[in-house]
């Protein structure tokens, strides 16, 4: 038997639990996922050209076009630069703005579809285990309860901003 946990009254204990209940845990949880989605594109963007190695050069990103044209092999590839292009501002723009809960209706809302289709295109061309194994998918439904969320602020539908 804990005597520890004996030492304290029951009343207390509600107290406590009382207490998490009322704190107002959404709003950590919602920076916690932007932050976390936010700096997940991030780091992506920082790999292809080179800055978690610390040499800033093209030669990374030429891995990566390599790359997307793997994950992507079933578009033609004179496509792959222009998507991997775009792959790069996407998520670059959908990071810092994640990040900085900037439009935070459209840009979780583009960061979900960004990730489902980067999700299925590795599934496509890898198989399914590919794309559970990095977690792109539960990236996307953290994006997709972002959308959720700021398009409910205030406890009301809303599709103005």
């Amino acid at each position: 038997m804990n005597h520890r946990m004996d030492a304290i009254p029951d009343n207390a204990m509600v107290g406590v639990s009382e207490r998490l209940r009322a704190m107002k845990w959404e709003p950590a949880g919602v920076l916690y996922a932007r932050l976390a989605v936010g700096t997940a594109f991030l780091s992506a963007v920082a790999s292809r050209f080179g800055l978690w190695n610390r040499t800033l050069d093209m030669k990374h990103f030429a891995n990566f076009m390599q790359y997307a044209a793997e994950v992507n092999s079933f578009l033609p590839k004179a496509w792959i630069p222009f998507v991997a292009w775009a792959a790069t501002i996407a998520e670059t723009s959908c990071g810092i703005l994640l990040m900085l809960g900037v439009w935070p209706r459209w840009v979780s809302l583009a960061s979900a579809i960004l990730l489902a289709m980067f999700g299925t295109a590795m599934a496509i061309s890898f198989g399914i285990k590919s794309a559970l194994d990095y977690s792109v998918f539960s990236a996307s439904a953290a994006a997709v309860l972002l959308t959720l969320h700021a398009f409910t602020q205030d406890g009301k539908p809303s599709f103005n901003h």
